[in-house]
């Protein structure tokens, strides 16, 4: 069943989280207005399911049951999988700014990997479990958030070495039906507006980490289970012109002795593969990163390009902004370039299912971190000063300075003052305000920090395959390879004076 968001709202009313805002107890995350705008954001990958001018990227058939899903709930199974996810969040992003759901869909193809593998090695049941929740959440078409990243302590400790042990999620008990976790997850996206928690372990884990090597699904109303949060974006702030409609809050998911029954349970103590676990979720989580930056990306190249026009001034024919233009343009498709390369070379895992290639998809996101800071100074550049320049909204309906304003910031005269003002506030909003700056931290540190994916490139390319390269040129003397006969074989040069069948081969060729 596909929902719309008017159902995914009335489903989030249905549950009865633990929620603290700004120091208060939520009663209901689903009505609450600093949460509205993440709500709305979520909203949107329901109804573009159902809309026909996207559903084509949006809603996909689940190869496993033959049903129609919303594509965040979605097995990829295909490099046009993985193009129709990477376009699919990419066009929601556009919209919304962040869709936030994508998450569910790149936990659930990772854990999908894994359990299959640990099957193999450990005779386990977790495939037969995951694939019967798996159905179940895409009938029910709910919303899945990703609690990954530990508390962590002291860093240079490892898990079981935490004088802290709640600093990570671990297992607590085992009981006959199921299992007992305690700990912290923070930096859980979209965590008050989500259904269930994807609970998965952030890094590799030994043999005295393995209560840490712990994978399972928890209800967002858990007993047990309290959410730390923040507002989505700047609802009710008249200068937010994107952040009050859309937006995402991110919060702190707090695990005190949560039960968990084993049929929720996909990894419990099998700390050999966690590494595979969260090596796969990257690969897929920063190939997804990548179609919403460019979606973000999308929002700079039409904002900027219609400041521009509002101050005046034609991009195409001014060379400085041009420029800026272009380089911003580079940068947003170099970076989504990646994405693609990264579905097109696609790798198919042992159990079916299709995972971005990990040297693409890394990159990409390597380069949105690193670049999104220029995205921004990009846009700064061709739109003006008047960004931060211009007064608040309220002075537009203050009678004693509204008129003045309408006069000398009116730009060309085809463009009114009121047109002028909501650009640039709304390029404020997305760039030099509160939620500007959450765009540039979440794109930098979001899916791991800049390190994470240096790592994953230099593990996952072929540095020895290039160094061979370069070793049997040299064994087959390089300098000879490719050039081709000496200059004493070639025609007219066999000797000192040139032969007489090789000048006329030239007279030809010069009457030629």
């Amino acid at each position: 069943m596909l929902m719309s968001s008017e159902q995914y709202r009335e489903s989030l009313r249905e549950r009865k989280p633990t929620v603290y805002l700004n120091g208060k107890l939520v009663s209901s995350v689903a009505d609450e207005p600093l949460l509205e705008p993440g709500v709305n954001a979520i909203g949107l990958t329901y109804d573009f399911a159902l809309n026909e001018d996207f559903n084509h990227w949006m809603a996909a058939t689940e190869q496993s049951s033959g049903e129609l899903v919303n594509r965040f709930m979605h097995i990829n199974r295909s490099g046009q999988d993985l193009l129709d996810k990477l376009e699919a969040v990419r066009v929601v992003c556009q919209y919304s700014g962040c869709a936030q759901r994508y998450l569910g869909q790149d936990g659930l193809n990772a854990i999908y990997e894994t359990v299959h593998r640990v099957d193999a090695e450990h005779n386990t049941e977790y495939s037969q479990r995951f694939m019967h929740y798996l159905h179940e959440v895409q009938k029910n078409d709910i919303s899945l958030g990703l609690a990954m990243t530990d508390g962590k302590g002291d860093r240079k400790k490892r898990p079981a070495e935490q004088s802290n042990k709640k600093s990570y999620v671990h297992i607590s008990e085992r009981r006959a039906d199921g299992i007992v976790i305690s700990g912290a997850k923070s930096i859980v996206t979209g965590a008050p507006y989500v259904h269930e928690f994807l609970v998965l372990p952030c890094r590799k884990m030994n043999e005295e980490d393995k209560d840490f090597a712990v994978c399972c699904a928890v209800p967002i109303d858990a007993k047990g289970l309290t959410i730390i949060t923040r507002p989505a974006g700047r609802p009710g702030n008249e200068s937010a012109k994107f952040s009050a409609k859309f937006a995402q809050s991110v919060g702190v998911v707090v695990f005190e002795d949560v039960f968990v029954p084993w049929e929720k349970v996909f990894l419990a103590g099998e700390y050999e593969h966690s590494q595979h676990l969260t090596t796969s979720f990257a690969a897929h989580h920063r190939h997804s990163c990548i179609g919403a930056r460019a979606g973000f990306g999308d929002l700079l190249i039409g904002a900027g390009n219609l400041m521009a026009d509002a101050n005046g001034v034609q991009i195409a024919r001014t060379p400085h902004l041009k420029d800026r233009m272009v380089e911003l343009i580079k940068i947003v498709e170099g970076f989504y370039a990646c994405g693609v390369a990264s579905s097109v070379y696609g790798e198919e895992d042992r159990a079916g299912n299709y995972r971005p290639e990990k040297v693409f998809a890394n990159i990409g996101k390597l380069l949105l971190a690193n670049q999104i800071y220029d995205m921004h100074r990009v846009a700064h550049e061709v739109s003006g000063g008047l960004v931060v320049g211009l007064p608040g909204p309220e002075e537009d309906h203050n009678p004693a300075t509204s008129a003045t304003l309408a006069e000398i910031f009116r730009g060309s005269d085809d463009v009114t003052y009121a047109h002028r003002a909501q650009v640039a506030r709304f390029i404020e909003d997305i760039t030099a305000s509160e939620t500007g700056g959450w765009y540039s931290v979440i794109s930098l540190h979001g899916g791991g920090s800049p390190a994470a994916m240096e790592t994953e490139i230099m593990r996952n390319y072929p540095v020895l395959d290039r160094s061979e390269l370069v070793q049997q040129l040299l064994d087959r003397d390089v300098l000879d390879i490719g050039q081709g006969p000496s200059r004493e074989t070639q025609p007219g040069k066999c000797c000192a004076p040139g032969c007489v069948g090789s000048e006329k081969i030239i007279k030809k060729n010069d009457q030629d």
